[in-house]
This record gives structure tokens, C-alpha cells and sequence, in this order.
């Protein structure tokens, strides 16, 4: 778990979709769920979700390590390497808000099993220099938390 201490909390008021930027410190094959086993390159992703009610309960359950694995992002986040950097939120939409971002679909499907937009996933690789773009945007509404330390539990 992520203490609280770490977290600059912001405004998430009408917001209901959400971006965890994630940083895999090393490459290593991950099972994820129904999708099966798929290798994960150590670097940043981006992954956009929605919460159309409790939008903070589904922000804490993803950054807890010790839970029951649900959704793919639970597989991903329960792999030792992974390590969410930063949480955004808005009220843009889930699948707008996704293709919105420039980044590699490295696994199909990945939690977009039901998306009728055409994102193929709701995780994409991006690149170093748009990670850091992302992290720059703590002057900007949309930084919900920016964790400091990680810390596990």
C-alpha cells in the first residue's frame, strides 16, 4: 500500500475517469488474468480507467498491492516491477481521454474487454519524454495524487 502521507490530494469533484502512470522498473512476464501471460518491457505506461461512482474507493483499491485480483490493471499493479508514479483524473471520457494519448498497445484488449470505441486497449507504452509531459502537469486540475516515495505493505 501506498501510505497517505505521500499523496497531494486534489479536487476529483465530477470527475469520473482516471490515468495511472506507471513505471515497470524491470521487464518481466506478467499473467493477466483471461488475457494470459505477456511480457512487459521495463518503462512507462498509461493506463485510463472510469469510476462512475466512487471514484476515490477505485483509486485506493488499484494502488493497494494486497488484493483480490478483479480487473487486468490489478495483475499489472500486483507484479513486484510495477509502481504507479502518478494518478490524473477527469471529466473527460474513459475511451476519448485514452485515444487522446500517443503510446504502443503492447497488450490487446487490456482493460478494454468490453470498449466499443475502437481503443484496441486501455494501456498504452509511452515514451520517457511523455511521462515526464504528464508529471509536468502538477500545476494543471488533473494531477489527483503524485507519489512522492513508494512504499509497500
Amino acid at each position: 500500500m501506498y501510505p497517505k502521507a505521500h499523496f497531494q490530494k486534489a479536487e476529483t469533484a465530477g470527475h469520473c475517469s482516471y490515468q495511472l502512470l506507471i513505471h515497470v522498473e524491470k521487464t518481466a512476464p506478467i499473467e493477466i488474468g483471461a488475457l494470459g501471460r505477456h511480457r512487459f518491457d521495463q518503462g512507462w505506461y498509461l493506463y485510463t480507467g472510469s469510476a462512475r461512482r466512487n471514484l476515490n474507493a477505485r483509486l485506493s483499491r488499484h494502488l493497494r498491492k494486497n488484493k483480490k485480483l478483479r480487473w487486468h490493471i490489478d495483475y499489472l499493479l500486483s507484479a513486484p516491477s510495477a509502481r504507479v508514479v502518478a494518478v490524473f483524473t477527469s471529466s473527460i471520457g474513459e475511451c476519448r481521454w485514452n485515444q487522446s494519448v500517443k503510446g504502443r498497445v503492447t497488450t490487446p484488449r487490456f482493460g478494454a474487454s468490453d470498449c466499443k470505441d475502437g481503443c484496441g486497449a486501455h494501456l498504452k507504452r509511452i515514451t520517457e519524454n511523455t511521462a515526464k509531459r504528464l508529471l509536468a502537469q502538477k500545476r494543471r486540475k488533473t494531477l489527483c495524487f503524485k507519489i512522492e516515495k513508494m512504499g509497500r505493505s
